[in-house]
Order: structure tokens, then sequence, then C-alpha cells
């Protein structure tokens, strides 16, 4: 048998952290079992649903690297099918119509509940017999799954072991709206049937649905798929994760300077473990996902681990594979890459700083980019009228260089500490100022050999003039 399984998002929003680790479960499933990975839309809900959420999950997954084998299907094209089914199930006495107005409905659930019971449909009570005795011929009804009245569902989950309901706690569900409109338990099974999924992985807040769709298995004569239900991700004060504790859509977290493989490492350790590992490549978690690991308790997300792995992916990474999506924010920025170093060169020197692609963004735009005017307290400490001997000898060696690397650089800072008898921070430091304008940055003679020799000398003749209006003041 080959395992199909799929990631079937609604949608009413963008594609957010849960939704993004049950795409990756079930992708890592797929993957581990050689078998395929299907993307569904389930657009049901006429009035929640946009395009732009379709846009965004879609985006989502595309820079996630979640690839679909099949897809993306649409449950508002397949309503035919659908009413294929509800006919069926009206023809074996499966289903029927129900006539009892929604006003009615409420009027007994609150009775239900004054007196103690669960709130519920019940096709036995004598007021909803009523309202489906005798009814017009054009009178409004929706359509309704008989449910088994005695016995049990009973299902084994990966995650939380057997699971069992009692027939007597559900009641006959509506597949059918009386617009028309077929219910997304319903359009669920159909789809999952029709597509051949064998492993459901979705989040707990879908248990109480699992035993009414298993019905409607039942009802078919469909091979039942296997469930696992992840537990929710919690925020760091133990609350469920909401916008209040920072992004919450996938693509927020581009836009912040994630790399996707270290969005996607974070969250297969949200509720997945191997022993006490914590970085893992793709092929890694490929080889080792397994269902039954994922642990039943709730995970919380620690922003500060992120940035950890976020950090590591960055500094480890290929520079092409950095660049790639650095690239995205460069261009945000307005940085042009074209008159500069090569993005890779930059990236393999300062991205061990930086925890985001946004700071390295920032960190990389002296290296294409001039500028006017210097970090005020950088320039205040270090382009001071003593340094600017120091910065003088420093010119006239750089423009005697033939050939421009970072060991004839550094040989250049070190013969200018050996003339002048002065120590490496009394040459460096007034250099990076001058070079980069700012009062941080890697190795400088490395900086510089990127920076170019013809802004190098320009950038020096820019902090002399400085010196010299500071002098003049």
């Amino acid at each position: 048998m080959t395992v199909k399984t799929r990631f079937a998002p609604s949608p009413t929003g963008f594609l957010h952290v849960g939704g993004a680790r049950t795409a990756l479960y079930s992708w890592l499933y797929a993957k581990h079992t050689g078998g395929e990975f299907v993307l569904r839309i389930e657009d049901t809900d006429l009035e929640r649903s946009t395009q732009e959420a379709i846009d965004a999950i879609i985006e989502g997954m595309e820079w996630l690297g979640l690839d679909w084998d099949e897809g993306p299907y649409y449950q508002t094209k397949r309503f035919d099918r659908y009413n294929e089914v509800v006919d069926q199930l009206m023809a074996e006495d499966k289903a029927y119509k129900c006539y009892a107005p929604k006003e009615l409905l409420d009027e007994i659930r609150e009775e239900q509940m004054a007196a103690g019971l669960k709130p519920r449909y019940d096709a036995n009570h004598p007021r909803i017999i009523e309202a489906n005795s005798n009814v017009a011929d054009d009178a409004p009804f929706c359509i309704r799954f008989r449910n088994p009245k005695e016995g049990s569902v009973v299902f084994e989950d990966y995650v939380r072991g057997r699971i069992e309901f009692s027939n007597s706690e559900l009641d006959d569900l509506i597949i059918r709206r009386t617009d028309g409109s077929p219910t997304y338990n319903f359009c669920v099974v159909i789809d999952d049937i029709d597509m051949g999924i064998t492993q459901v992985v979705r989040g707990e807040d879908h248990i109480n649905n699992t035993p009414r769709q298993i019905n409607i298995y039942k009802a078919l004569n469909a091979k039942i798929p296997e469930f696992a239900h992840c537990s929710m991700i919690l925020g760091d004060d133990g609350a469920k994760l909401s916008k209040r504790h920072g992004a919450v859509s996938v693509m927020q977290y581009r836009d912040e300077g994630y790399l996707p493989q270290a969005l996607l490492n974070y969250l297969v350790r949200l509720g997945w473990s191997h022993g006490d590992q914590e970085i893992f490549s793709m092929e890694e978690m490929i080889e080792l996902f397994r269902l039954e690991s994922i642990s039943k308790s709730a995970s919380a997300f620690n922003t500060d681990k992120l940035l950890w792995l976020n950090n590591h992916y960055i500094k480890s990474s290929e520079p092409e594979y950095v660049a790639k999506y650095l690239q995205w924010h460069m261009d945000a920025k307005e940085i042009s890459v074209e008159n500069g170093p090569a993005l890779t060169d930059v990236i393999q020197l300062v991205g061990e700083r930086c925890n985001t692609l946004v700071e390295l963004a920032e960190q990389s735009r002296y290296f294409y980019q001039d500028f006017e005017e210097f970090e005020a307290g950088a320039a205040k400490k270090h382009l001071r009228p003593v340094a600017k001997e120091a910065l003088e000898l420093a010119k006239a060696k750089v423009e005697a260089l033939d050939t421009w690397t970072t060991e004839n650089l550094h040989t250049v800072i070190a013969d200018v500490c050996s003339e002048l008898e002065l120590g490496m921070g009394k040459v460096g430091m007034p250099l990076r100022v001058a070079v980069t304008g700012q009062g941080q940055s890697p190795s400088v003679d490395a900086v510089m050999q990127l920076v170019g020799k013809d802004r190098v000398i320009k950038r020096i003749d820019l902090a002399l003039e400085y010196i010299n209006q500071r002098a003049a003041q």
C-alpha cells in the first residue's frame, strides 16, 4: 500500500505556524515512506474563504519548500461529486431531509442545557418529529446523516493511542445545508476516500470530528485512514499561540529574516524529537521522522531558540542557499548588488554576526552603497585629529598596492602601525569607521578587500574631510 498524506487548510487566513507544522509532519511522513503528499484547499466556507488567503497558503508552502505530488485540489470545484454521494446516502436511507427550523433547534438546545443535558440534535424529540411531518412541498430543508444510535467508535491514534466515543453522544450531523452547500465533515471524508488518503495528520482540535467522519466512512463501506492528532502550540507564557506572541503567519517569518530551513528545523522539534538532537538537515528529518514519535504534550514556542537556529543556518549553510533568500531582503531595502562584491562573499564574511537576514542585509549595505555620514558615536570616538596621520599613510599605501588582497591589506595596516609606532586599535578603528561608516564590522582588512580599492580610497578621503572640519570647529 502506498502511503498518501494530505495537508488541507481552510483559506480563511494566512498559513500559520500550527498549520505549517501539520503540513511538515504530513510531508515528512510521505517522504519517509516513499509515499505521496496532497495539497487540498478546503474552501467550502464561501463567506470566509478568500483568494488572498489561498495565494498566501500556496506562497507559504512554496517558500518552505514543502512541494506536493497532487493538487492543489479545491472543494468548491467538487460540489457535483459531494451531491452524488449525498443522493447515494439518501437512496440507502443513511441520510434524510430535516425541515426543523434553526429557531426551533436553538430553543431545544436551551432547554437541554437548562436541564443539564448535552445540547444536541435529537431526531426523536417530539417537536422535531412534528417539524418533519406534514411539510409543504417547497419548505426549506437540510440533509442530515443518520448516525448509528448503538455501539461506539474506536480508533487507534498515532499520538494518543486508543480513543473511543459512544454513538449515543453523537447526533445526526448536517451533510448538506439548506442552501445546498455541503459541510466540512462530509466533504473531508469524500475527499480522503477519492484521493486515497491513508494517514490523516491534523491538530487535536479535530479529535471530536473524527468519530463523526468514521461513521460516514463506514456508511460508504470505505477504508478508514489512520489518524495522528497533534497537540497545540503554546506561546512561551503557556497561552495558546496568537498574534500577541509575535509572528504567527509563515510569511511574517520570511519578512523578519528567517531562513525556511531554520523555521522547518524549529517546527519539526515542536512536538517531535529524536533523542537530544536539535539540528536536523532535511535529509535527516525525512530519514528519522515517525508519527509514533510525536509527543502528546503541548509545545511552547520560543523565539530565542528560533533566532539561535537561524543564526546557525546563516553561518553553516552554503552561501548560495543563504544568498537565494537574502536577495529578497536586499531588494526590499533597495540595495543593488550589481556594483559590488559577490553576495556569497559578503555572507561568508558578515553572516556569522547576524541572527536574521534583515540584520545581514543591513550589515551588507556599505559593501554596495556609499554613505555621506558616519555613525555619530563611532565618528566622535575614532575620527579625531589624532587619527589623521594614520589615515593619510594608510591611504598612500593602499593607493600604491598592485594586488588587492586581504593579506596585502593586512600588511598595509601592520606597516602603518609599525611606522607610526601605534597600536592596532589606533589604526584599525579609524580605518573601520572610514570604510564602513560604523564602529563594528568583521576584520577591517577583509572588509576593505570586498569594498574595493576605489571605494576605500574615496571613503578615507571622506573621513579625512570630516576630521579637517572637526579640527576647524
